[in-house]
């Protein structure tokens, strides 16, 4: 039997301030990373600097239980069309650990794709940490899929320079136990970040999330929605923090989740939170949760849809969304796998026709 430890604090946030909500991380038991010899591979040094939303110790184990580091350098001034692409496979326990540098004027998109198998019981792990200079573009897009019974734990961390522009797409769309914390740093000037994510959290998952944008640069623009949809017993926890650093003047952000709640035993917690120490700024957030009324369920029965039917039209348009914006087949069919496991061959297969994708996630020429 492997030995494990527990990481007791996973996705912590900004501040302390909700003690006695038990809202403040959550504890992962995960394996002991073996000794495999000398790591040759490393990240350079400046990497070290980047504050990742999943917490400290968390990063640590990560990086001590890939056994290796890949690094990415995109060069100033240039497009990179080819995705990076972290491959993850839950169902065999990968541990990633990644570094990109973006270097100044350049444009990238990174892709985390996980993926599993429904039964196998597995930890798998990412740590990304993305630098952008001045100027750069970077599109990351993550697509958590993993089996049901697969536990993972995702950390981003992104440094964004003068005029840099980050867009960053989250989709949460299975496994046993989910934790995804992501800081992402305005440090430079005219810096802006672009954050959209979407989950699904059904029978017993619990997800786990921790958004956080550190904002010290003047005029920085952060923007941040969120969307979800919990079912049955499914827990979820979502931490969002803007923090408007002194010296950040001119600097806005925004934060809004809205929730759709389709079962009766399901536990919801939500944390908006702006912290600020700067005058002339502004900061805003908001969440909302409700469910399917009565008319809508009504008028759905009339055109011969159940109540079942109607929560998984909801739950496959989020699929439709991944799916649209996973940017190559590796990331696409881990969306359209879990589409199959949560709704169906039959659907998931109409997804894919739906998009003129091939049975092998490629698009249909």
């Amino acid at each position: 039997m492997a030995t494990t430890k527990t990481l007791a604090h996973v996705n912590v946030p900004a501040a302390q301030t909700w003690n006695y909500l038990r809202i403040n991380d959550i504890s992962f038991e995960v394996p002991v990373p073996t000794t495999k010899g000398e790591v040759l591979a490393r990240l350079p040094r400046l990497f070290d600097a980047v504050e990742t939303g999943v917490g400290a110790e968390a990063a640590s184990w990560i990086v001590s239980a890939s056994g290796d580091s890949r690094y990415v350098e995109v060069k100033a001034g240039t497009h990179r069309a080819e995705p990076i692409v972290i491959d993850i496979d839950a169902a065999a326990g990968d541990i990633r650990d990644t570094g990109v540098l973006v270097r100044e004027g350049a444009e990238a998109t990174v892709v985390v794709a996980v993926h599993g198998t429904p039964d196998e019981a597995a930890t798998s792990a990412s740590l990304l940490r993305i630098v952008a200079e001045r100027g750069a573009r970077v599109s990351l897009v993550e697509i958590v899929a993993a089996g049901t019974n697969a536990q993972h734990l995702e950390g981003v961390g992104i440094q964004a320079s003068d005029g840099a522009q980050i867009e960053v797409r989250q989709y949460a769309l299975g496994g046993d136990k989910v934790a995804m914390g992501i800081c992402t740093a305005l440090d430079g000037r005219s810096a802006r970040l672009a954050h959209d994510m979407r989950y699904l959290v059904r029978g017993t998952e619990v997800l786990d999330v921790n958004h956080l944008v550190r904002q010290r640069g003047r005029n920085t623009r952060s923007e941040i929605a969120t969307s979800g949809i919990l079912a049955d017993s499914a827990k979820k926890t979502m931490r969002e923090t803007i923090d408007l650093i002194h010296g950040a003047k001119g600097a806005t952000g925004n934060e809004l989740e809205t929730v759709l709640v389709t079962g009766d035993n399901i536990v919801n917690k939500t944390l908006p939170t702006i912290l600020c120490d700067e005058d002339d700024v502004a900061g805003n957030h908001g969440a909302s949760i409700g469910s399917v009324s009565v008319d809508q369920l009504n008028y759905l029965a009339d055109r011969g849809l159940s109540t079942a039917d109607a929560e998984a039209l909801f739950a496959r348009a989020f699929f439709d969304d991944a799916v649209i914006h996973a940017p190559e087949n590796v990331s696409r069919n881990a969306a359209l796998a879990r589409a199959e496991q949560v709704l169906g061959s039959e659907i998931a297969r109409d997804v894919a026709e739906g998009l003129g994708l091939t049975e092998e996630g490629e698009v249909d020429a």
